[in-house]
Formats: C-alpha cells, structure tokens, sequence
C-alpha cells in the first residue's frame, strides 16, 4: 500500500466512479482501476461493488475514508512543512463553509491572506449546515470549516475558533409595509409568507420561535440555496430573514433590511482538526483570528 493508491481510493469516492475519477485526477482509467485492484488486494478485502459503471462502497470501504483521509493528510502536512522552509510561496487550503459566512467574513479573511501569500490556493466547499462543516473536517475532506450557529455545538474531536457573533435581520421587497430606521417588533411579522432556509440552520430556526410564539407567519418557500434568498425577496414572494453578512448586498440590490425587536444572534466560529495542520492552513487560521481580533478591540 502507498499514499498514491489511497488518493486514488478517495478520487474515487469523491467523485462518485472511476471515470470521473480518472478525468480529476488526469490519468487513464484502466491505470486507476489497477491501482485501486491492486489496494484492493493488498488489503484483503473489495472496497467497491462494481454495478455496471456504478460504484458503491463496500463496509470495508466506508471504513477506510477516514483512515485514508489522515494518511493522505499527514503526508500534505509533511510536504508543506518543508516548503515553507522557503517562505510559503506556494500551498494549497481547503476550507469547507456555510453560505452566510462565506459573503462574510470569509471574504475579508480569504482578502488578508491572498494579499500576504498570493502563491496559496484556496479551495472553498459548500457545507449548509453545522454538522456538515464539523464532518468536512473531521473526516479531512477539508483542513478548515466556518459555521454559523445559534449556540456553538460542543464536539471534542474538532477544534472550534470563536471568530464574531451577527445580527439576524429581516430582508423585505420594496414599496411593501416595511421601512427601514427603529429596530421592527417581532409581531409586525404578521401575516408575512416568509423565505426560509432548510431544517439545521439558524435562520430557519428563527423563523421557527417566532411563529411559535404566536405570530401568524406562513412559510412560503424553504431553500437550500441561500444565494436564491435574496431574489426571491426582490421578486415579492416573500420576506426574508437572514444574517447580517447579506445586509450590502440587499440594500445594494434595492431590498429593506431591518433590525429586528427583540434582537437575535448567530455565533461564527472557524473549525480546525486537532492534529498538526499544513503550515498554510495554521497561517490561514492566525491571520483570520488577528484581524477579529483587532476588530473586536477596536470596537
């Protein structure tokens, strides 16, 4: 077994068959084939059924991910640790985030790392929830994660960086009964069809306690697609409520956006594994926390 055979494995798996495995990887396919054969072989054990040119993991393969995942890591930590002897000019960071986040803060955090090491890539993926971006890096699909949540989860096998905390606002079309100025009562929410994210996010949440509480909302449209939110507002199916990192984009785009009474917050934080990260990853991850840092102290 070598760390190549087990990247091939993870392409694989990641990809969802070995053609487009193949393609990702720019080699031939009968060459991928043969080496995940050959893991196969040396393992003892089939990792895939094979259904016509479907694959599916076999118990022996879910077993692996993990493992895989690791080795695959630690030799990417060994590679860049000696790299960035000669000044980190080069590096690859895979970083899994909710939607909101991504607008901000991830944007300013990804602007002040590109302008000190423009030779690091940066390779974002979607993560909807919070358990997703916690299982992108537990697993090592990503060495970094930025979640959102009302209440940050307590985990012991990911390390949990508390970056800000954001205001929900509401996000409505204009000319309809709302302006924006003094903070809007919870209750002038009646009668509203509201735009909502999918079950496990804070938004969605939200929208929950409020029509628990006894506010007559109906919801209109649940999305898993954040960035369909905002044109949905515009287009007057709905209102919105959503956190603060949209607020530019919407009054940009002409929508009302207003502060909400009483107010509620969602808490961000950056995800990190436990074990050794690349040197770019822990670069990543101070130069995030300095800048909030110096955010918070200023303010």
């Amino acid at each position: 077994m070598d760390v190549r055979q087990l990247e091939y494995f993870l392409a694989v798996v990641d990809n969802g068959g070995f053609n487009r495995a193949a393609r990702a990887l720019f080699i031939a396919q009968p060459s991928l084939s043969q080496a995940v054969r050959t893991l196969e072989k040396d393992l003892g054990s089939p990792l895939f059924h094979r259904l016509g040119r479907r694959v599916v993991l076999t118990e022996a393969g879910h077993a692996l991910i993990e493992p895989a995942r690791q080795a695959v890591r630690s030799l990417e930590v060994a590679r860049a640790s000696v790299d960035s002897v000669t000044g980190m000019r080069t590096g690859r960071i895979g970083i899994a985030s909710m939607p909101s986040p991504a607008v901000e803060p991830l944007s300013s955090m990804i602007h002040r790392f590109a302008g000190r090491y423009p030779g690091v890539e940066l390779v974002l993926r979607a993560a909807p929830v919070p358990h997703a971006v916690i299982d992108a890096v537990r697993s090592g699909a990503t060495e970094l994660g930025l979640l959102s949540a009302r209440e940050l989860p307590a985990v012991s096998d990911v390390r949990l960086h508390p970056v800000e905390r954001q205001r929900f606002v509401l996000v409505a079309p204009p000319g309809g009964p709302f302006t924006p100025g003094a903070p809007l009562p919870r209750e002038r929410l009646a009668g509203q069809r509201l735009i909502v994210g999918e079950p496990g996010t804070g938004m969605r949440r939200l929208a929950e306690e409020i029509r628990m509480s006894g506010v007559d909302v109906t919801i209109a449209v649940e999305s898993e697609h954040r960035e369909a939110l905002l044109p949905l507002v515009l287009k007057g199916v709905g209102v919105a409520i959503m956190a603060e990192a949209w607020r530019p984009l919407a009054e940009r785009a002409g929508a009302v956006v207003c502060d909400l009474d009483p107010p509620a917050h969602v808490h961000l934080a950056l995800v990190s594994r436990t074990g050794p990260l690349t040197p770019a990853a822990a670069e990543f991850l101070a130069v995030a926390l300095a800048a909030d840092t110096a955010d918070r102290t200023r303010l």
